[in-house]
């Protein structure tokens, strides 16, 4: 167990790096964050902050050794950096090295039991064309690596749209799209001794391919496939011997819930634990990552609704706060680009 006091290592600098940081804190711990030079919003809440390359050997040496343990806060940092200082991870490389290639990512999920979306790895024009002939259009070529919230991906609804296609330089996979009536995600908190704890899963609406809105209560839908789905999570969680909070997210079909992605962190579709549960995403990790006995998942609100402020949304956010459902979260972010996540607010009722 890590004492109160202790530092704890944070990799990344965006806003769940921020909202680690700040649930760190709370529970007495000195945070440090490591990320290249950027918008770093986590350092705002860090006691210190190293802005380096990923590949600094030396730089990351001595990040770790300030730190009584490290984590991440984004699932594209690169494994091989990693290595000499994985005795101090938490998680441990492994799910990165699992997560970061969609290809290997389904594979992993397929031999725990898991359904994905049909699909195949593409390398050649030929294959894409092959693919769309054999799984049907429309569908999905996305990067197997580095892609997120939309981008990286090529929607592609016809043959003629594939014949189309520059491939880019570097491998890809091609899903067939899924017929779903709603998206909703598996995020559970795993400790050292193996203790599995689970949150409500949320309804996800999607934009562009960015969390829109997260809902609970979902409906019957999602409610009639969450045991399933949930029980393929701590298959997951188990066979990577994962500590810390881990994300599975799902669409709900007819055949029950298919796989879509795994994150190994703190997600966005859990951004209302703050306030609706009894205890936060963010709390739970920190407590998982230090070996302190888990917090209560339990839902504490009769309804709750998580709407991320994405680009110039967040403009004028605070005239949400009369709303006394409302709670706000800006995560400092010096530009608001297009398709950019400036914030979130949560609406919780209660009673």
């Amino acid at each position: 167990m890590i004492a109160p006091g202790g530092t704890i290592g944070i990799l990344g600098g965006g806003q769940l790096g921020r909202m680690l940081a700040m649930a760190a804190v709370q529970l007495g711990y000195r945070c440090i964050g490591y990320a290249p030079q950027g918008d770093n919003v986590a350092a705002d809440v860090c006691a210190d902050f190293f802005t380096n390359r990923w590949d600094d050997a030396q730089a990351i040496a001595a990040f770790a050794q300030q730190c009584d343990v490290i984590t991440w806060e984004f699932e594209n940092v690169p494994v091989a950096p990693l290595l000499p200082i994985a005795e101090r991870l938490a998680p441990h490389p492994r799910a990165l090295e699992t997560a970061q290639d969609r290809l290997n990512e389904k594979r992993f999920v397929e031999d725990h039991g898991g359904q994905p979306a049909a699909y195949a790895a593409i390398d050649t024009m030929s294959g894409l064309l092959d693919a769309v002939d054999r799984l049907g259009a429309p569908g999905i070529l996305k990067t197997r690596r580095d892609g997120y919230d939309g981008k990286g991906q090529w929607r592609i609804d016809s043959v003629r749209d594939a014949e189309g296609m520059r491939l880019p330089d570097m491998p890809t996979i091609y899903e067939a799209f899924v017929e779903f009536e709603a998206e909703f995600s598996v995020i559970l908190v795993r400790g050292h001794d193996g203790e599995i704890r689970y949150w409500d899963s949320t309804r996800n609406l999607h934009v562009g391919g960015i969390l829109s809105q997260s809902i609970w209560p979902t409906g019957p839908v999602v409610e009639a496939q969450v045991a399933k789905a949930r029980e393929l999570s701590a298959k997951v969680a188990q066979a990577l011997g994962y500590v810390g909070v881990l994300t599975l997210e799902f669409f709900a079909t007819r055949e029950g819930p298919v796989f879509n992605e795994m994150a190994p962190r703190v997600h966005n579709s859990g951004h209302w634990t703050i306030e609706g549960a009894a205890t936060s995403q963010f709390e739970n990790h920190i407590r998982a990552i230090c070996g302190l006995p888990l917090g209560d998942t339990a839902t504490i609100a009769t309804s709750v609704e998580m709407t991320n402020l994405v680009g110039k949304d967040a403009g004028g956010a605070q005239q949400c706060l009369g709303d006394p459902t409302a709670h706000l979260h800006l995560y400092g972010k010096a530009k608001a680009r297009e398709g950019r996540k400036m914030g979130h607010v949560t609406r919780v009722a209660f009673g």
